[in-house]
């Protein structure tokens, strides 16, 4: 090979190795490194995924030199907890370190205190939101039942358990109820929910979806449900209601409905106003009608079959015919 075309090849080996892949150092994982043997105390807040589990631990990835272990023992505080249905590999999980070394080389964990830190601040976030959450009612106790919200127990009163009174609180046992948190004592370890105030929202948000539907001029069927000094308030059924005024109720002055009705009568009544929720109705606008109706049939004469009385020769008699 001459000298030119030696020099060639040696310009292109350079060239090859300046456009090569540039060449990986340690700085390259400095940071990865320093995470894998950063120190952990006890008490730690820690965050890593669930890498595996059996019937007695589950095993955390903390992205550290050594494998986190929660013991069965530290996964919750629920009684009806499961490792099994509960604790899914790959997901995210928080937990505080109790020991740097379980004496197996990894670093013993409990979620259980870690969700007691975590879990306050978020019942109040929920608490200020209105958030509705589902739970289960795991147990029965004087005056109420008690339930589990992240992990934390949690108790709803007899009087707030539903709209409904229900005098046998085992009958909610295992039950599963939409709640709101009402008040957190977070010194107290106190936390109470009420499942009545969402039931109340959704009838609200029935009931006014129902009276939405409704015009004015409906006519309905109703019980007298009770009467005041100032008229009757009538069930239309389907959780719907309305007032009679005094004045609405007889084409006749009246001192007191219960001239006219009582309770528990079948009445019809026409809806007249509907004003921020609430149903005005009318007794005396349907026996206006009926009563000009019952004025038209004496007029003109009618029979019961509908045939009218008047005939022709009766409308001709008073015109002489030449």
């Amino acid at each position: 090979m001459s000298l030119e075309e030696q020099k060639t090849e040696v310009t292109e080996n350079i060239g090859e190795v300046t456009n090569a892949e540039p060449v990986e150092t340690m700085d390259d994982y400095k940071e990865e490194l320093e995470q894998s043997y950063t120190k952990v105390n006890a008490g730690d807040l820690l965050r890593g995924t669930i890498a595996g589990k059996s019937d007695t631990e589950v095993s955390v990835d903390l992205g550290l030199h050594s494998e986190g272990i929660i013991p069965l023992a530290e996964l919750s505080f629920d009684p009806q907890f499961s490792i099994h249905s509960d604790i899914n590999v790959g997901e995210p999980v928080a937990a505080v370190v109790i020991k740097e070394d379980d004496g197996q080389g990894n670093i013993l964990l409990s979620k259980k205190q870690a969700d007691n830190l975590l879990a306050w601040e978020e019942l109040k976030e929920m608490q200020n939101n209105e958030t509705v959450v589902n739970v289960k009612i795991n147990g029965i106790v004087n005056g109420g039942v008690i339930v589990y919200v992240k992990g934390m127990r949690g108790f709803i009163p007899a009087s707030q358990l539903s709209i409904s009174y229900t005098p046998d609180l085992n009958e909610w046992l295992h039950k599963s109820v939409d709640a709101k948190i009402i008040t957190i004592d977070e010194k107290k370890k106190r936390l109470v929910l009420s499942s009545k105030a969402v039931a109340l929202e959704k009838a609200n948000m029935a009931k006014a979806a129902k009276i939405n539907s409704i015009n004015i001029g409906d006519v309905f069927e109703g019980k007298v449900d009770k009467i005041t000094t100032y008229g009757a308030f009538i069930d239309l059924g389907d959780g719907l209601s309305g007032l009679v005024h005094i004045s609405q109720i007889s084409q006749k002055h009246i001192k007191s409905p219960n001239e006219v009705i009582k309770e528990g009568d079948l009445v019809k009544v026409k809806v007249i106003a509907l004003k921020e929720g609430k149903l005005s109705l009318s007794m005396k606008a349907l026996q206006a009608v009926d009563e000009a109706r019952e004025f038209s049939r004496e007029k003109f004469n009618y029979k019961s079959e509908g045939d009218a009385t008047t005939g022709l020769g009766s409308l001709l008699s008073g015109i002489k015919l030449d």
